[in-house]
């Protein structure tokens, strides 16, 4: 098994507690950590862009990827919203055990 963390913005804390808690009661994530308000800069369309949103972490296994991908795309409110993704490459072994347990 082969953990991975999959960042993502949201455009609300209530967007975000929403994509999380159906993430993790579906069994595709073990844990999904609700970060603060943060402040964005990014070009969209050709024109900068400025808003508050909120990120979230994802722990999950790699082979879920694409359908934590389809749930968040489900139920998030962007057109194109950042899902990204990198391997655990190490990490305390039993905390990988408790991901691996708790997904399906």
């Amino acid at each position: 098994m082969t953990a991975i963390f999959i960042y993502v913005t949201c455009a609300s804390r209530e967007e975000a507690g929403k994509i999380a808690d159906a993430l993790v009661e579906s069994g595709l994530a073990a844990c999904v950590n609700i970060m603060g308000a943060q402040e964005s800069v990014y070009r969209w369309q050709g024109k900068i862009e400025k808003a508050s949103e909120t990120g979230i972490l994802i722990k999950t296994r790699d082979d879920l990827f694409e359908a934590v991908k389809d749930k968040v795309l489900a139920l998030h409110s962007y057109d194109c919203p950042c899902i990204a993704a990198w391997p655990v490459t190490k990490g305390h072994a039993p905390y990988l055990e408790w991901i691996n347990a708790e997904t399906r």
